[in-house]
């Protein structure tokens, strides 16, 4: 049936051709909006579970951007349930002369080994990174962007830390690339980690000694909650109050201080979704409004009302899929281009259904009143003009 009537309704579909363009034209722009804000609300929802189940940050109880004291961390591993304790102060540099460059952190070398086993790297890279004071490692995809190698200097700009001699331009050298153990933290693998040795003894002194959060590999991940109340228990009332959360949980948050991110997403999804049912309704009734002699012949031919209502039906449906089609596809594409400092955003599963509702819906809305109308047409009454 469907093979049957497909040439007639794609035929009507681009019996105006440059009007369907703009059409589609714009539920491109509509679709690719609503998948970018299903896709954050996704998020939000879960979408990313593959962070670290078994790892909390702890960062002080203010604010994360208030650094917390080296001497917790021999507090923190002793928490029953705690096996490895990292740390990691983010640097802020920046590289040539780029706005928007890439993330860096000064970490432990063997702590950051410890706590995300995820980092794969060859095993004399690790030991030089180790022992290199001034040694940083970069992500196999940033190395590439780069073009760096091994025994690179790369300077940094920080606009955060300064030096003890007053400057802010650090140099770091380049001793190891490493990958990530899938295809998801591949993706990630486009940031830099500086050693925490060299960044702890060159900053302003008033700086030293302090670390921006704390990095909690735990045991057993059912154990996490317990873990985490345990550590800001023996940090509470205390002059480095903390708050222990799991590692999705501490990068959703960071959005969350922007507002109700949920209700912002969701009313902008209202708003376009609105937008393209009045845009889509009016070329449809259009449509079939200039084709009303032509439906009285198809009538004559033999064609039923039903089958006629499931025409302009079809129409719409076909008209509304290739919008999202093509809007998802340019939303999967530019989520793909995001950087890595942002959480891992994507059109999964819950988008893609919440897209294919909103075509059925959309597409239910803007054809059935003209179908209706079309069904309802009287031979006599279409060719006289009436």
């Amino acid at each position: 049936m469907i093979r049957k009537y497909f040439p007639l309704v794609w035929g009507a579909l681009f019996r105006k051709k440059t009007r369907t363009a703009f059409t589609l034209l714009s539920l491109t722009a509509a679709f690719l909006l609503l998948g970018l804000l299903q896709a954050v609300n996704s998020l939000f929802a879960g979408g990313a579970d593959f962070l670290g189940a078994n790892r909390l940050i702890v960062q002080a109880k203010t604010s994360f951007t208030q650094p917390l004291p080296m001497r917790l961390m021999p507090q923190i591993e002793s928490v029953p349930g705690v096996e490895r304790v990292g740390h990691s102060q983010f640097f802020g540099g920046q590289y040539r002369d780029e706005r928007a460059g890439f993330p860096q952190f000064a970490v432990n070398p063997q702590r950051l080994r410890d706590t995300y086993p995820e980092w794969v790297m060859d095993e004399d890279q690790w030991r030089a990174f180790v022992s290199t004071q001034d040694g940083a490692i970069v992500g196999r995809k940033l190395a590439e962007k780069y073009g760096w190698k091994l025994g690179d200097v790369v300077p940094l700009n920080s606009f955060i830390w300064t030096k003890a001699d007053g400057s802010r331009v650090w140099e770091w050298r380049v001793v190891g690339i490493f990958d990530g153990k899938d295809a998801e933290w591949q993706d990630r693998a486009q940031l830099m980690y500086l050693n925490y040795g060299q960044f702890d003894e060159a900053r302003s002194a008033g700086a030293r000694g302090l670390a921006g959060v704390f990095v909690v590999r735990v045991a057993d991940p059912l154990d996490s909650p317990r873990v985490a109340a345990e550590i800001d228990r023996r940090f509470a009332n205390s002059a480095d109050e903390t708050k222990s959360q799991n590692e999705q949980d501490f990068q959703l948050g960071f959005l969350r201080q922007f507002g109700d991110i949920g209700f912002i997403m969701n009313a902008i999804s209202g708003a376009v979704f609105f937008t393209i049912l009045i845009l889509t309704g009016f070329t449809m009734s259009q449509a079939v409004r200039e084709r009303i002699p032509e439906l009285a012949v198809l009538k004559c031919l033999g064609f039923t009302d039903r089958t006629v209502l499931w025409l302009v039906l079809a129409e719409a449906l076909l008209l509304c899929t290739l919008g999202a089609a093509l809007g998802m596809a340019l939303a999967a594409v530019v989520t793909a281009g995001l950087p890595p400092e942002f959480p891992p955003l994507q059109p999964d599963r819950r988008v893609w259904v919440f897209v294919a509702v909103s075509v059925l819906v959309l597409a239910t809305a803007v054809g059935l009143p003209p179908a209706l109308r079309a069904m309802r047409l009287k031979i006599v009454d279409a060719l006289a003009g009436r």
